[in-house]
């Protein structure tokens, strides 16, 4: 096997061993990002279900690209399987090449595109768009490459209007390339294994610093949609308030003419309008609005308005109309050295890290499981959660929009170990991405801070220069929101902790640290956290802590991976977060919501147990510790006198 990723060829290997370079075409720009929906003037296609599939198993993974499979139905190249999109294709064979497959692999799909699309004066405009896939993307429609994206996780699109004019049929083609790299995100490396008596020729393996499997696919939706040729290209939005006014400040971009008008009406969720406005930009004024507020702070969470945005154009004397309505929610975030205040009011994290991750789907996109998730969440009375290690859907977000529940935003910045990961090339990446996740997620309201990496090799000299730039430029283009990384190295050596806005630190006491050891807790952790104040005084949250235990396992005394453990580990971690929460400590995250699949290894039994729930979404002792504390805490934050019950909930 040899191993093909999506730059630059690595020096010293046999011919075969190619990283094929990124085909010339047409990269993702820098246009607005937004979500496709269906109005009055755009229609969207899902193009969800079975899908053509061929992995390139040749010695270079390159047969797809010398062969041209692109310019052909992929059947016609050799065999194809049916392959279910949004999903990663790890799973769902019993082929074990295919599970830890590592290059190119070519994706088809035929659509029969509406005849209104391709007739419509003066000419609709048709867009491809695909939710994320992993991890380097070149799309062709009927044979043109379209796209080219770098990076999993996030959204990108191509205009096709000029490539299916003509013809209602449109074939879609899919190269797409799971390699890792030391200047990709998430980093990784291939190593390569020369000792014949010990291994094939050609064989190689991915190598990764992150603890969860390196699932691939298309992973999220894909639609066809359309707009006018002229459009509404993006919308933002920001928000203040005061006791009794608030106001919605806009800027619109419009593309395809210079000439047109804007008018936008704010309704809230009764449909009736509250605020009206006209041209690009401008400030709406909101009497006595409903503010949005997280789950448990509120007795109406996650309060969302409808901006509607309208835009006509005159185009060859035919008049042009597009509508986009935007969901808004009206909220401030601050932070001081001690707090962190949405609405003017503390608010403390007490919630988890999560993975898209789960049986079979692996990390596709999955209805069911979102709303099993969301509920979980609300019965263990979290209010919070990290998108842990990278950008999550869309359509989860827009969830947590709708049901309060606060986010930490982060992106794909988990392994970052290596020196030369923290390069030019590396660095340019990294701030690209910060402006594709910012382009998406910038007016949801339930994101309150961007995290621009996990766990990196923040003691390294060069992180000092690598995250003061990309804290910087995350900053200018969001100033609205706090910045933090999660961090496990050293305090007095931490060299991108004078940046942040908030300290979040991952810690695992008693586990990877003192193993068996409980009683350290305490001492280890009350340390931990005074360290970390009195060098930067700021805000600190535990980012992770946590504990393996299998399902079933009980020991008493507790001994590790016993629910007993997991249980007892959390009584000692929240003995010390219930003196620290009364000064500085803004948050408690526990790793992980659910067990989820991890790479084969000795420490790793099916994947890492840290989970209060299975992977199957059943909880352990552990799930019912966290919702006792979970209710209780929200009910001492919200209620005078505290509720008798943790089922109900008394607000102020």
């Amino acid at each position: 096997m040899a191993a093909v990723a999506s730059g630059g060829r690595m020096a010293g290997l046999c011919p075969l061993l190619l990283l094929l370079l990124p085909l010339p075409g047409r990269a993702a720009g820098p246009a607005g990002m937004l979500y496709p929906r269906d109005t009055l003037s755009r229609e969207r296609k899902e193009l969800g279900g079975l899908w053509s599939f061929r992995a390139d198993f040749s010695p270079g993974r390159d047969a797809g690209f010398a062969q041209r499979w692109y310019r052909q139905p992929l059947r016609q190249t050799g065999p194809v399987m049916d392959m279910p999109v949004p999903s990663s294709f790890n799973d769902i064979t019993q082929d074990p090449a295919l599970e830890s497959y590592i290059g190119w692999v070519w994706y088809e799909k035929e659509v029969l595109l509406p005849a209104r699309w391709l007739q419509d004066p003066p000419g609709t405009r048709v867009v491809l768009r695909f939710g994320s896939a992993h991890y380097y993307s070149i799309v062709w429609v009927n044979g043109v490459q379209v796209v080219e994206h770098e990076g999993g996780h996030l959204p990108f699109e191509a205009d096709i209007s000029s490539v299916i004019q003509g013809s209602p049929r449109c074939r879609i083609t899919v190269a797409l390339n799971n390699t890792l790299t030391p200047h990709t995100l998430p980093p990784g490396s291939i190593q390569y294994m020369t000792d014949r008596t010990r291994y094939p020729k050609n064989y190689f393996v991915q190598d990764i610093k992150f603890d969860f499997f390196n699932y691939a696919g298309i992973h999220r939706p894909v639609v066809l949609y359309t707009t006018p040729s002229v459009y509404i290209d993006d919308i933002t939005v920001t928000t203040t308030s005061s006791e009794h006014v608030a106001m919605v400040q806009y800027q619109v971009s419009v593309v395809g003419s210079t000439v047109y008008s804007l008018s936008l009406s704010l309704r809230d969720q009764e449909g009736k309008v509250v605020a009206t406005g006209d041209g690009p930009e401008g400030e709406l004024k909101v009497l006595n609005p409903n503010l949005w507020w997280p789950y448990l702070m509120h007795e109406n969470p996650g309060y969302l308005y409808s901006l509607e945005v309208r835009m006509q154009a005159q185009v060859e004397g035919a008049l042009l109309e597009d509508v986009y309505a935007l969901p808004v929610g009206i909220r401030t975030v601050h932070v001081t050295d001690t707090q962190f205040l949405i609405n003017g009011r503390p608010f403390y994290f007490h919630g988890v890290n999560k993975h898209e991750d789960a049986d079979i789907r692996g990390k596709g996109l999955d209805w069911p499981l979102i709303m099993k998730d969301f509920n979980l969440l609300r019965w263990l009375g979290a209010n919070s959660f990290r998108t842990s290690h990278y950008p999550y859907a869309e359509e989860i977000m827009d969830l947590c929009d709708a049901y309060g529940i606060v986010v930490i935003d982060e992106c794909p910045g988990v392994g970052i170990k290596l020196l030369e990961s923290f390069g030019n090339r590396s660095l340019q990446h990294h701030l690209a991405v910060m402006e594709e996740l910012i382009r998406r997620d910038k007016n949801r309201p339930s994101v309150v801070m961007w995290s621009v990496a996990n766990e990196p090799a923040s003691e390294l000299p060069p992180a000092a220069f690598y995250f003061k730039t990309v804290i910087a430029h995350t900053k200018a283009l969001d100033p609205s929101r706090p910045v933090t990384f999660v961090t496990n190295a050293n305090y007095a050596q931490d060299r991108g902790a004078p940046y942040v806005d908030v300290v979040c630190v991952n810690s695992y006491f008693s586990w990877y640290h003192d193993p068996g050891h409980l009683e350290v807790i305490p001492l280890q952790l009350t340390a931990q956290f005074e360290s970390w104040y009195n060098t930067y005084h700021k805000p600190i949250i535990q980012s992770e802590y946590g504990a393996d235990s299998v399902p079933g396992l009980h020991s008493d005394p507790p001994l590790m991976f016993s629910e007993e453990y997991q249980k007892a580990m959390l009584r000692e971690y929240h003995s010390v977060f219930d003196m620290k929460r009364k000064e500085y400590v803004i948050g408690e995250l526990i790793w992980n919501f659910a067990d989820f699949m991890t790479n084969q290894g000795t420490t790793r039994v099916l994947g890492n147990k840290k989970g209060i729930f299975t992977r199957q979404r059943q909880p352990k002792a552990a799930a019912f510790v966290l919702r006792e504390r979970y209710w209780k805490i929200a009910n001492e934050s919200s209620c005078l006198p505290p509720v008798i019950t943790s089922h109900s909930l008394c607000l102020k």
